[in-house]
């Protein structure tokens, strides 16, 4: 759970987050699960931010059965696909989502 100034103090994280789902040209209710999903866990160092709003961004897609690639995921946000594919297990483990099994 995050709270409401969370969402203020990461405005620009979302908007970055925003321009990523329109390029993916996702819906508004994988937009709001990664938005959730990234305050939900958002780390303290800028540095992490980037990588960790391409996970949140690609389990989003995965809980609400929009998937897209790790590397179509990783370009819309500007990261590399090893940065998606190292956090997005453990992150879907943290919300309580079942990872899939292929």
């Amino acid at each position: 759970m995050y709270r409401a100034s969370d969402e203020v103090d990461n405005e620009a994280w979302l908007a970055d987050l925003e321009r990523a789902c329109d390029r993916l040209d996702l819906p508004s209710e994988t937009r709001s699960r990664a938005a959730d999903l990234f305050l939900s866990t958002v780390p303290d160092g800028d540095r992490s931010k980037q990588p960790a709003l391409a996970a949140a961004l690609y389990v989003a897609t995965l809980a609400t059965g929009e998937r897209r690639s790790q590397g179509d995921v990783a370009d819309a946000v500007g990261v590399s696909r090893l940065s998606v594919q190292q956090r997005w297990k453990s992150l879907m483990e943290s919300a309580g989502l079942e990872p899939p099994s292929w």
